[in-house]
């Protein structure tokens, strides 16, 4: 495909396509064959390039692995009935990336280099797209300090690089979440909203504590009282109560400006529902289980997309919700959601780049 962008590419002398089993992926397993990066040195991002997934070399003084300036981003590629490859709300991603770097003194990727490096990479490995529903190639760009420094200060060199991998389900079924009341995933003034490493290695103890306990995920509460719903481990959450989609704001800035919430929120405005950005607090939650109010909980993010959640535990009882009929909100959403990452319906809101 064409660029304005000088990238040298590197091919891969022996392809792995052959040896990955498509029918049976295990999310983050499969890594495609190559992956595109860009150095940042001397005030500009240069040297862009796609070469074979391979190793990288750093030197044990490598400031990320002492002081953690990392970021990341998730996001997916599909194929369409007629081969076509549709990268879903790419722009979106791209903004987020940035503002995360802003917070994390990481110098800002350009839109250009971004997407460029990302479509020209797909391009190249488009044959690792599977075309099956429910299936997508998985998409990795992530930014970090290559200093070789242990000062404490922004590194001055970084890395931008992006790799892939196909996918099926994360979550083979619907999930059991635990609400958590005693430690913190994030604090206001703090890098909640940022796709920063160091806030998934933090939340790390706390989840696995939940898991020894059954369940898959937890429900994080606000750092100060512990009262108010903040969002899941790897999603926001979202609880629908007497025909109402309500989920937490994002404006503390604790909480991931999730782009499957945006979407989420703009196709139940879309379908007629009422949508309240407000904090559900713990008690509010558990009296909407105890009284049957509590009609659907699920989470939303590019992995899962739409992970129904089929037990809460909070204050030491577990509420088992029923299973959602065909009909239900999330359902609908999900169909709708599918219908235009595999270009099935017409994309009239602009999230489809389509190549």
């Amino acid at each position: 495909m064409k660029t304005t962008l000088q990238i040298n590419i590197t091919k891969t002398s022996k392809s792995r396509l052959q040896e990955t089993d498509f029918d049976n992926l295990v999310f983050g397993k499969s890594i495609s064959d190559h992956m595109f990066v860009a150095d940042y040195k001397n005030g500009e991002w240069t040297d862009l390039r796609i070469e074979p997934y391979a190793p990288l070399h750093l030197m044990p003084a490598n400031s990320t692995l002492h002081y953690g300036q990392s970021i990341f981003e998730g996001m997916k590629a599909y194929k369409n009935e007629a081969g076509e490859v549709l990268l879903f709300r790419a722009d979106a991603n791209q903004k987020r990336l940035n503002e995360s770097a802003v917070r994390m003194c990481i110098p800002e990727i350009p839109a250009e280099i971004f997407m460029e490096g990302l479509t020209t990479l797909l391009d190249l490995d488009r044959a690792w797209i599977p075309n099956k529903l429910g299936h997508s190639l998985y998409i990795r760009p992530f930014i970090f300090a290559t200093d070789d420094y242990l000062g404490v200060r922004p590194s001055e060199t970084y890395k931008f690089m992006i790799f892939t991998c196909p996918v099926g389900d994360y979550y083979s079924k619907p999930v059991s979440v635990k609400v958590e009341q005693k430690y913190t995933r994030a604090a206001e003034g703090g890098t909640g909203f940022a796709k920063a490493a160091g806030n998934y290695a933090a939340s790390l103890y706390p989840a696995l504590q939940a898991q020894k306990l059954g369940y898959d995920q937890l429900l994080w509460t606000d750092g100060k009282t512990h009262q108010n719903i903040e969002e899941s481990g790897t999603m926001n959450v979202m609880f629908m109560i007497n025909d109402t989609l309500i989920t937490a704001p994002t404006h503390t800035g604790t909480i991931l400006k999730g782009i499957t919430r945006d979407s989420v929120l703009k196709i139940a405005k879309e379908m007629g529902y009422t949508v309240e950005e407000r904090f559900l607090t713990v008690s509010e939650l558990e009296n909407a289980l105890k009284k049957g109010a509590l009609q659907e909980a699920f989470g939303t993010g590019t992995a899962a997309t739409i992970a129904h959640i089929a037990t809460i535990h909070v204050n030491g009882t577990d509420y088992e919700l029923p299973a959602k009929p065909s009909y239900a909100f999330s359902h609908q959403v999900l169909k709708k959601l599918d219908d235009i990452k595999y270009g099935k319906v017409a994309d009239t809101r602009g999230w489809i780049m389509k190549f």
